[in-house]
């Protein structure tokens, strides 16, 4: 995805499993979307943990292609 894609879809839904292991479920433009998202999949009742957060321009540079920050830059979660 080059840098004008990932800026358009700026939230991120992340899935933290049972071993402590985050990963990155999708983008999204809006963050209604992308809460929409992480509630759904928390309402299935797995032991998953699923949080959005918005990705700034320095983060988009760096994790095109790699997995994405458990936290925001001040350590809280959304």
């Amino acid at each position: 995805m080059n840098e004008g894609g990932t800026l358009s879809l700026p939230w991120l839904v992340i899935r933290q499993d049972d071993n402590g292991n985050r990963y990155r479920v999708g983008r999204y433009a809006t963050r209604a979307e992308a809460q929409k998202i992480a509630d759904s999949l928390d309402a299935r009742g797995h032991k998953q943990l699923y949080w959005v957060e918005r990705i700034n321009q320095t983060q988009a540079h760096t994790q095109t292609h790699t997995q994405a920050p458990a936290q925001n830059g001040d350590g809280t979660r959304n």
